[in-house]
């Protein structure tokens, strides 16, 4: 069986062709930072220890997944579980789960995310009925994730109650 060799060429070719685009059509998926800006929020919502996600076109439900659970120091001290749910859509994250804020010495769910539209320099955190208005600025940048809370006696602490310590932070805590 013989093969002439402008058949042979364009057999190589053309299979040449398909296993690029079979390979590329797998990196064409954006890292989870990446995706947050196609949807109007910032890159830094979520922390650098992302391992994996998954998003449904079809209702928009995203499961992230951390190495680790963590915690990271914003404007409020941040944790994050080791497995993050919800609803993504345009400017939103709702029916989330996953990701709880420290007000004083509570820690407490965030249920939605959202930012203004047309954009502005506010983020806005709905934690049980109350909503708290934010610099967007502080999570326009990933960042890193602390493993764990440490005292300044560089001893363990894991969600641990504190009290308010200014007469400020109690009224803040009131009025809020």
């Amino acid at each position: 069986m013989a093969f002439n060799l402008p058949s042979l060429i364009f057999c190589l070719c053309l299979l040449s062709v398909s296993a690029i685009s079979a390979h590329s059509g797998s990196d064409d998926k954006p890292t989870v930072y990446e995706l947050l800006p196609k949807y109007g929020l910032p890159s830094g919502l979520l922390p650098d220890s992302v391992k994996s996600y998954s998003l449904s076109d079809d209702d928009g439900r995203f499961i992230v997944d951390l190495e680790d659970p963590c915690y990271v120091q914003f404007d409020y001290l941040v944790y994050y579980e080791k497995r993050i749910t919800g609803n993504l859509n345009y400017g939103s994250i709702t029916h989330l789960e996953g990701i709880q804020v420290k007000k004083f010495f509570l820690w407490l769910d965030v249920d939605e995310i959202r930012v203004d539209m047309p954009p502005s320099n506010s983020i806005y955190f709905k934690v049980g009925i109350i909503t708290k208005e934010l610099d967007v600025d502080q999570f326009k940048t990933v960042h890193s994730c602390r493993q764990k809370l440490t005292t300044s006696c560089g001893r363990s602490l894991k969600r641990v109650v504190e009290l308010p310590t200014t007469v400020d932070d109690i009224q803040m805590l009131i009025i809020e």
